[in-house]
């Protein structure tokens, strides 16, 4: 096998696999990633055996000779990362080296036969539909950050995605939190799909994802395939059943305000500084003469105390709760104002953007109040 390619070309291609690759791993060879030079293209793949994913390069690329070999993702990250030169050419040795040259330089590794390279599971789909990636990676963003750890909470550590013949909606939850991102269904399918997404499967999608590019989601009964630009990803999908996550939105609420976001994210920063003394425990009171008091309560350091201005309804009311899950939810709305609507001081609080213009999304998210 013999070929020369682009490095920057090639970098850009490790770069991305390597959101796939194993840093340490009982089974050494989900650690390296596979190259396979073909006919006129070079394809990178990498395999944690929950995700894998594949990189093609067929510009800026000569193949001399076809052949296939795997060897450390993290060597072979660093090594290119401090190559100069615009080529490098690539080449298997008889005596199981890989020979690595550029105008200046000559290096010799050893490498791993591509046959103990984990395959991808063939896959036969069973639906398709396509996003824009701007739309998928804002409705990962705006939920992945409410999954539960996954070495924590395996069992939470997903995203739900259903499909209805009007909406498209992803969700997730953590117990203590809730996010649900709906937009509309422009896709050809009708039938009512829902599927589980491994949280560590959308995090490193949205991580890769190009700003201005379609995406094609291809489903079959236990995968899902992602596939845009010269990438492929591909996911095994969680077996079971989301909850019934809908009863928890308030159907009526007692209290509701609304405030300038940012005005909100810099009290609470603030308030962090001191209740991250008391796992981030924030009162907040809210009352009828249009202001809301933030504070921390006691602590072995401080005690603070912030008022913010905010158009206030409904009845005076006290309420504790995570800060800083409030500043994560206020993080991926981009309305100037958001509204905290809830019926009592232990009931859920839901937090929405407020906008001015009729939108094809719609953001909730729902935070449980700490009993104090």
């Amino acid at each position: 096998m013999n070929f020369e390619i682009d490095t920057k070309a090639l970098k850009e291609g490790i770069d991305v696999v390597n959101h796939a690759s194993v840093g340490a791993s009982m089974t050494p060879i989900l650690e390296n990633i596979m190259i396979n030079a073909g006919y006129k293209k070079v394809v990178l793949t990498a395999n944690n055996l929950e995700m894998a994913i594949e990189y093609m390069i067929s510009d800026w690329v000569d193949v001399k000779s076809e052949g296939s070999f795997t060897v450390s993702s993290r060597f072979i990250s660093s090594f290119i990362t401090l190559v100069s030169e615009e080529k490098i050419n690539i080449s298997l040795l008889p005596n199981s080296s890989l020979s690595l040259i550029t105008p200046a330089s000559d290096t010799k590794i050893k490498w791993i036969e591509a046959s103990k390279f984990p395959l991808i599971p063939s896959f036969k789909q069973d639906y398709s539909f396509t996003m824009t990636a701007l739309e998928l990676k804002k409705a990962i963003d705006k939920t992945i950050f409410s999954t539960a750890e996954g070495n924590i909470r395996p069992t939470l550590a997903w995203i739900y995605l259903s499909i209805t013949e009007e909406e498209i909606i992803f969700a997730s939850t953590d117990s203590f939190r809730l996010s649900e991102y709906k937009t509309k269904n422009k896709s050809n399918i009708t039938k009512p799909i829902s599927i589980i997404i491994p949280s560590k499967t959308a995090l490193e999608l949205s991580r890769i994802l190009p700003e201005n590019w379609g995406v094609e989601l291809l489903i079959s009964e236990n995968q899902i395939l992602f596939v845009f630009w010269n990438i492929k990803l591909f996911s095994r999908l969680l077996n079971g059943h989301f909850p019934d996550y809908r009863t928890f939105f308030p159907k009526s609420y007692s209290t509701k305000w609304v405030i300038q976001r940012h005005d909100l994210i810099q009290a609470l920063k603030r308030i962090n500084l001191i209740s991250k003394e008391n796992n981030f425990n924030t009162r907040m009171a809210f009352n009828s003469d249009f202001w809301i008091e933030l504070s921390t309560g006691d602590t072995e350091i401080w005690a603070w105390k912030i008022s913010l201005p905010a158009s206030v309804e409904g009845e005076n009311s006290i309420i504790w709760l995570n800060s800083t899950y409030l500043i994560e939810a206020l993080n991926v709305i981009k309305d100037d104002y958001v509204s905290l609507d809830f019926e009592t001081s232990l009931s859920p609080i839901m937090l929405r953007g407020i906008t001015e213009k009729e939108s094809e999304f719609e953001y909730k998210h729902i935070i449980m109040p700490l009993k104090i």
